[in-house]
């Protein structure tokens, strides 16, 4: 028995070893920031001096004096509105197309895939803001068209949309498990519609949407929590302008914790937002039960 117990110790130990790398990553830059931004959500800290304590001050001047963030939470919402159902539309469009059985068909799927390696970057923000600028290549093309050029990035009503439009077109995450979730579809369910006298749009809407709705489900939870953690792309392109039309929380955040070194009103924007994303969350879970379907549950 003590060979046992002392093997078993000696098995723990190396295993705490292995792992040793990623738990220290997690305690010192995951779980220590995650409880620290908590407390400093409740002080007046600006880096150089002590924080001090001032209880609810901070969610008190942000909810009830501070216009600002009220509009940022506006815009941030919006752009989850456009850019969610946009890309996860766009997605499994293509991962039908993408589905089909045709020759060389692995180097399109390569290709619509690319724009998601570079997602989030500050490279591809600074090429998409030299597209829509106002001599950029996109009115360039209106222009031969012989069509007005448009202020993609100076209209208040129109920049929003651009950088949606920016966040739509990286949708090759998403069509990826698309795809694999439309491989899984069994085709006997579709050969007994046909039978039965289903046509295409019937086998989408009655066989293929509940076959998929568990990734549905997945790349909308997973979307619109990058969604409202949005932050380069309005950074980079817009500076949050014109008139804070792309003046999403993420650039709220950050103005607030790195230009007016203000860290505990940042911490408590962000503790905010992560409860917003509890919210949504645990209100999409609640709804999957009545229509996500799953293969091992008699319900839909």
């Amino acid at each position: 028995m003590k060979v046992k117990v002392k093997e078993y110790k000696k098995r723990d130990y190396m295993g705490l070893v292995y792992i040793m790398p990623w738990l220290v990553g997690f305690l010192l830059l995951q779980l220590y920031p995650f409880i620290a931004s908590f407390y400093y959500s409740f002080t007046q800290y600006n880096i150089v001096s002590a924080p001090v304590w001032v209880g609810i001050g901070n969610y008190i001047t942000l909810f009830k004096v501070d216009s600002e963030f009220w509009n940022s939470l506006k815009v941030t919402i919006i752009y989850t509105i456009y850019t969610v159902p946009g890309k996860l539309i766009m997605a499994l469009f293509v991962a039908l197309l993408m589905s089909r059985k045709m020759k060389g068909i692995n180097v399109f799927r390569t290709i619509y895939y690319i724009p998601s390696l570079f997602g989030g970057s500050v490279a591809v923000a600074i090429l998409w803001k030299l597209m829509f600028m106002d001599d950029g290549v996109i009115n360039a093309l209106l222009n031969s068209l012989h069509l007005p050029s448009v202020q993609w990035l100076g209209n208040p009503d129109i920049s929003l949309k651009t950088i949606c439009m920016l966040e739509i077109w990286q949708f090759g995450s998403s069509m990826v498990m698309f795809l694999a979730a439309l491989k899984q579809v069994p085709q006997s369910l579709y050969e007994a519609a046909q039978i039965d006298g289903a046509n295409k749009l019937h086998c989408f809407l009655k066989i293929t949407i509940p076959q998929i709705t568990p990734i549905i489900f997945f790349n909308i939870i997973m979307q619109t929590i990058n969604a409202l953690q949005s932050f380069t792309s309005a950074f980079v392109i817009t500076k949050g302008g014109p008139l804070k039309s792309t003046y999403v929380l993420g650039m709220k955040l950050y103005n607030e914790a790195f230009k007016n070194y203000k860290l505990g009103y940042a911490s408590a924007i962000s503790w905010v937002i992560f409860i917003i994303i509890m919210i949504v969350t645990l209100l999409l879970f609640r709804s999957s039960s009545g229509w996500v379907y799953y293969e091992d549950s008699d319900e839909f």
